[in-house]
């Protein structure tokens, strides 16, 4: 097994063919004489002596950001030695390479060429032959264990553990019917053209029999570049960083993926100050990097990694660096496309990246709360002036959504409703921001509560900016414009990510933004996220982004709220919303609600859902003129089993009580009484909004407090759950969670506290037992000197 050709079962049988003289081999043979030529010569030091080695003249780009790399068909996966090695630094992590044969094994299967090239022969050897030495020993020996007696010879260690880490291989990638084949391969075998030319053929060969090629340097016969260093007793294993990047080149690879115990690389030392993961790199960008010490087994350390990911990169392969020791399927979500590891690419975006956003972002918001309240409304009342002067560009960069979700036909009726825009929403977005304006000056430095401590110690809570929000919206552009002026008046930074769909209007929109928050010099307060990055990748950005508000269909929202990693998520998953008919509701002012809550919008989440109907109204001239109103208005209903069982001929039971519909449709259900009602509200909605239809004040009262929903309402539609009809101006969303809003959501929402406390050399000491100073914790009044304080003097106290 010194050579290449002469390392598997496999290359043997090939090998034997091509020597063979029979015509039957003339295939075989023309896979070997067919080889790529060789064009590009570099020069590489080798014992002493130079040697010429060829790359193949088959030169590629390289995948230019992570969303290309679910497009690659042949990926190279080198396992660290950290990564096979336990803990212990002497065996293999059984349940580790286990989780890496089921990834590499799914994606074999679903079509891609995998290649890995594996560390672990050593550590294997290494564990076998100290059993041996144990089971030869002594009893004397035994327990009296001489220090250094296993220091084991490493090449020694590899020739006894290779055929036991392969025979491991074939057993776990057997349980998903592959085969795997050993290829080993030593330095010199890439200096000559005839083994490197094999290496490629019977490679290619086993790939296109869905073979699994595993490769590993041949320790036995390779001598180390250096000595070996003991790390408590156990061997180092040998370096297999350049191998891989050397086989991706020539194997012609789209992907190398190079798994380590580290999560990527840092700008630092992991741990050390300031170090943080580099999440993407380019060419130069890894020259000025402190790279710590070496793997804790391997000779190889994440210097060597970027030396061979830069060398792969140059030559056409993507590289990613992750961690293939950690608990998630690193290997299917690089290849996914996901944020993992540190990706290398030759291509630098246009823009800024979502986490430069992000940090720009944070600085922004912080010089918008430096702002006075009236710089913050110039800037609020410059947008909605400029969304009625420019209404002409709006709509026609609306217009070419429109027409290309039409065209696509990938929208829903629904969907196109929320995506389009007109002069009339152009007018009431307008309206809205100005109201918006005009409340600036009572967000930023409120006081909500004053407490005198003690004498000459007194304690403020005031309002502050929550911090950089990320808004996450799908459709609706007019969501752009109403977010970016609450941020504005709340003084938070923004960042917005639209859909797709609305791609034109949003890009227009948020230049208004800018041209408005140039007023004062805050462009990058507020971002419009346009890079390639799932929304998955964006909810790990835990250290940049403080509030994540999605607004959109409850599948978006669900996903949402599910990936999000640390963030909080403020939103509503579904909009079922009630309207109750009370025996005692007006019969005029029932139908007109009912047309109102369901019709006027249906597409919104504010919209009727479920008719909740008293039983003693079932055969009364009201119940008939709703059943006929929404008929008219060509509502499809979907009576609920009680109103089911007494319909003779009837449209079919409702699958559930708890749909929404976002559409011309809606359930239909009987109920007892009042309590019925609630019963049912509590148990199918969403905690939403929800109505009740009555003249009785006592019910009424009763459904108020009962209805544990965030918008309760009486006599009313349920379309005026929403902010601009609330006062808010507008709203960030609309939040059916406890913690921290609920309901429309307005510049509230997006404001938390902060503790200001004054004091005169105040010590806790002092108010010890038998101390001088005691505890008051007097409540004072919130004056209006106080309320009045200009946003300078508070945000001086902030910064």
């Amino acid at each position: 097994m010194a050579s290449l050709g002469h390392c598997s079962s496999v290359i043997r049988n090939i090998n034997a063919v091509q020597r063979h003289p029979c015509k039957k081999s003339l295939p075989i043979l023309s896979a070997f004489n067919n080889a790529a030529n060789f064009s590009q010569h570099k020069r590489c030091q080798f014992s002493g002596q130079l040697r010429h080695i060829y790359t193949s003249d088959s030169q590629k780009s390289a995948v230019a950001f992570r969303s290309d790399l679910k497009n690659c068909k042949r990926v190279v996966v080198k396992l660290g030695s950290a990564v096979i090695t336990r803990d212990d630094e002497c065996g293999v992590a059984l349940g580790r390479l286990a989780s890496i044969v089921e990834q590499v094994s799914n994606l074999q299967l679903a079509g891609r060429q995998m290649l890995l090239v594996t560390s672990g022969a050593v550590a294997f050897g290494k564990q076998r032959l100290r059993h041996e030495v144990r089971m030869s020993q002594s009893m004397r020996e035994t327990l009296t264990p001489i220090q250094g007696q296993f220091q084991l010879e490493s090449r020694a260690c590899a020739a006894a553990g290779q055929s036991g880490l392969m025979s491991l291989y074939e057993a776990m990638f057997s349980q998903y019917g592959l085969t795997t084949a050993q290829v080993l391969v030593t330095k010199p075998d890439f200096y000559h053209d005839y083994s490197r030319s094999n290496l490629r053929s019977t490679i290619n060969e086993l790939l296109r029999m869905n073979i699994v090629p595993i490769l590993n340097a041949n320790d036995v016969v390779s001598p180390p570049p250096e000595p070996d260093k003991d790390l408590h007793g156990v061997i180092s294993i040998k370096d297999n960083d350049s191998l891989a990047a050397r086989l991706a080149v020539e194997m012609n690879a789209d992907l190398l993926l190079l798994l380590s115990d580290v999560n990527g690389i840092f700008s630092a030392p992991p741990g050390h100050e300031g170090s943080r993961l580099l999440d993407t790199v380019y060419p130069g960008d890894t020259a000025g990097v402190v790279f710590g010490s070496k793997s804790r087994v391997g000779l190889g350390g994440m210097e060597s990694k970027v030396k061979a990911a830069n060398w792969a990169l140059d030559r056409g392969v993507g590289v990613v660096i992750a961690n293939g020791v950690s608990q998630q399927p690193v290997i299917t979500d690089v290849v996914k496309g996901k944020k993992v590891g540190t990706f290398f690419s030759e291509t630098k975006p246009a823009g800024l990246s979502s986490d430069q956003q992000a940090l720009r972002a944070r600085e922004g918001g912080r010089k918008l709360q430096s702002l006075s309240a009236d710089q913050r409304a110039e800037m609020i009342n410059k947008l909605a002036n400029l969304l009625l002067e420019r209404q002409e560009s709006i709509l026609a960069a609306n217009k070419m959504d429109l027409d290309s979700a039409r065209i696509s036909g990938n929208l829903s009726n629904a969907m196109i409703s929320r995506l389009s825009l007109d002069r009339s929403k152009l007018q009431n977005l307008a309206n809205g921001l100005k109201q918006i304006a005009a409340t600036s000056h009572e967000n930023i430095g409120r006081v909500l509560k004053r407490t005198k401590v003690a004498e000459g110690l007194n304690l403020q809570q005031v309002t502050v900016p929550i911090g950089v929000l990320m808004v996450i919206f799908e459709s609706r552009p007019d969501c752009l414009p109403q977010v970016a002026a609450l941020a504005l008046s709340s003084g938070n930074g923004l960042l917005l990510k639209g859909g797709k769909e609305a791609i034109q209007t949003n890009k227009y929109l948020q230049s208004l933004v800018t041209e408005a928050l140039n007023l004062h010099d805050c462009a990058d307060a507020i971002a419009l996220v346009s890079t390639r990055e799932d929304v998955s990748d964006l909810l790990k950005l835990n250290d940049l982004i403080d509030l994540v508000i999605p607004r959109g269909s409850k599948e978006m929202i669900q996903k949402i709220q599910e990936q999000s990693q640390g963030i909080p998520v403020l939103g509503h998953s579904e909009g079922i919303c009630h309207v109750y008919l009370d025996i005692d509701a007006d019969p005029e002012m029932a139908l007109e609600i009912v047309r109102d809550s369901k019709c006027d919008y249906p597409a919104a989440c504010n919209a009727m859902e479920t008719l909740l109907i008293h039983k003693g109204l079932q055969r009364t001239q009201l119940f008939e003129n709703v059943l006929e109103m929404l008929g008219l208005e060509q509502v499809k209903i979907h009576p609920g089993q009680r109103l089911s069982r007494s319909l003779k001929f009837g449209p079919a039971e409702a699958q559930s009580m708890s749909i929404e519909y976002g559409g011309l449709e809606c359930g239909v259900e009987i109920v007892d009484d009042i309590k019925g009602a609630v019963n049912h509200i509590n148990k199918y909605g969403s905690s939403h909004t929800d109505v009740i239809v009555t003249k009785n004040e006592e019910v009424a009262d009763y459904f108020l407090k009962a209805v544990d929903s965030a918008s309760v309402f009486h006599n009313c539609s349920t379309r005026f759950a929403d902010g601009y009809r609330f006062g808010l101006g507008a709203e960030v969303g609309i939040s059916t969670t406890r913690i921290h809003s609920r309901g429309p959501v307005g510049v509230e929402g997006l404001l938390t506290t902060k503790w200001i406390l004054q004091g005169s050399g105040d010590c806790v000491q002092q108010y010890a037992e038998g101390g001088t100073k005691h505890y008051v914790h007097q409540r004072l009044a919130i004056t209006d000197d106080t309320t009045s304080s200009s946003d300078d003097e508070i945000t001086s106290e902030q910064s």
